[in-house]
C-alpha cells in the first residue's frame, strides 16, 4: 500500500512540475530578437535573462531561437539592425537600452517590444505611461534620472572637499538630457562645479581625459550609458591613474577596482525583463502590462580602491552600503 501511494505521489509530481513550465503547443518554435546598444551576449546580465528564460521552460535549440545583435557602442548602427531583426519577424523583441529602444520603436509598432536596461522609457518619449503603455512596448525601466542626484550627493559625502565633478555623459542618448538636468540641480545645492564631457563612443574617451587633467577636476561621476558601460576599463585605469575618486552607475564596475557605484541591480532588472518575455508568449498583450520599475539597487563600495587612493570612507557611508569590497 505505501508502495503504491509512493509511486501515485511521484507520478503527481512530476504531473505538476511539466504543466507549472506551461509547456507551449508542441513543435512551437519561439523567435526571440535582441538589440543591444553596446555590450557582447556574453555580459552576465543578459546571460541573467537567458537563465531565466530557461527557468521558465524556453531552452535555446528546442523551443527558442534568439537572435542577438550589438551596435558596439556605434549608435547610427541601431535602425539598420532593427530593421534586420524586425524583418524576421520575431515573436518578441527585446530592445537593450534607451538609444536601442527608440530605433526599434520607429522600425514597428506591431511586433511586442520588452525593454531592458531603459532608464526612463517616459521621459525619452518611447510610452505616454508606465501604468498602461498601451502599443506594443512594455518592460522594465532603471529610472536613472532619479538616482542622478543621489549619485552625485553620495560621492560629495565620500569626498567633502569635492569642488570640480568632471561627469561622463552622451549627448546623443536622449535620456542624458534629464540626467543632466537632474545632476546640475543636485550641484547647485552641493555647491559643487561640474564640467560635462561628452562621450559618444570610445574614440572620445582621450579627449575626455585630456580635459579632466588640463581642468583639474577633483572626482569624476560617470553616466549609465552603453558606451561608458562597454569601455569601463579604459575609465577606470584613468581614474586609478590620475587616482580620482569616483562614482559609477553599476556594480560591475566597482567589482573592477571603481571606487563606488549606486544603481540599480542589473541582474534582478534583467530577470525581470525575461518575465514579460514569457507573459507576452503566453498571450498577454504588451500594451496592458504596466511597466515595471526597478526595486533593488546597489550601494557597493570598495575598500581596496578607497585605501589606495587615501581616502576614509565616512562611517555614515558604510552603514548604508549593500556590501563592501575588502
Amino acid at each position: 500500500m505505501r508502495l503504491a501511494r509512493l509511486a501515485a505521489l511521484t507520478t503527481l509530481t512530476l504531473l505538476a512540475a511539466a504543466f507549472a513550465v506551461e509547456a507551449q503547443p508542441a513543435g512551437k518554435m519561439w523567435r526571440i530578437a535582441m538589440l543591444s546598444a553596446a555590450l557582447p551576449r556574453s555580459t552576465p546580465h543578459y546571460q541573467a535573462l537567458e537563465q531565466r528564460l530557461a527557468e521558465l521552460g524556453y531552452a535555446e535549440g528546442r523551443n527558442l531561437v534568439i537572435d542577438f545583435r550589438t551596435a558596439e557602442a556605434q549608435h547610427d548602427r541601431l535602425p539598420a539592425l532593427a530593421a534586420v531583426l524586425v524583418g524576421r519577424q520575431p515573436d518578441v523583441f527585446v530592445a537593450i537600452a534607451t538609444p536601442s529602444a527608440l530605433a526599434t520603436k520607429r522600425v514597428t509598432q506591431t511586433i511586442p517590444i520588452v525593454l531592458a536596461g531603459v532608464g526612463d522609457p517616459l521621459g525619452t518619449g518611447i510610452v505616454p505611461s508606465l501604468a498602461r503603455p498601451g502599443g506594443n512596448i512594455t518592460g522594465v525601466s532603471l529610472l536613472n534620472v532619479e538616482l542622478s542626484g543621489k549619485g552625485l550627493q553620495l560621492l560629495k559625502e565620500m569626498v567633502p572637499a569635492a569642488a570640480r565633478v568632471a561627469v561622463l555623459w552622451n549627448s546623443e542618448n536622449r535620456l542624458h538630457r534629464e540626467v543632466g538636468t537632474a545632476t546640475e540641480a543636485a550641484a547647485a545645492t552641493l555647491k559643487v562645479g561640474l564640467q560635462l564631457l561628452d562621450v559618444r563612443g570610445p574614440d572620445d574617451l582621450p579627449k575626455a581625459f585630456g580635459a579632466i587633467v588640463s581642468q583639474r577636476a577633483d572626482s569624476l561621476l560617470v553616466f549609465p550609458d552603453p558606451v561608458t558601460v562597454a569601455y569601463r576599463k579604459p575609465i577606470l585605469d584613468f581614474a586609478a591613474s590620475r587616482r580620482l575618486p569616483a562614482m559609477y552607475p553599476f556594480r560591475e564596475m566597482v567589482d573592477e577596482g571603481g571606487l563606488i557605484c549606486y544603481g540599480p541591480n542589473l541582474i534582478e532588472h534583467f530577470r525581470l525583463a525575461a518575465g514579460y518575455i514569457d507573459k507576452i508568449l503566453k498571450g498577454a498583450r504588451p500594451g496592458d502590462l504596466p511597466i515595471a520599475q526597478a526595486t533593488k539597487f546597489d550601494l557597493i563600495i570598495n575598500l581596496k580602491t578607497a585605501k589606495t587612493l587615501g581616502l576614509t570612507i565616512p562611517p555614515a557611508v558604510l552603514a548604508r552600503a549593500d556590501e563592501v569590497i575588502q
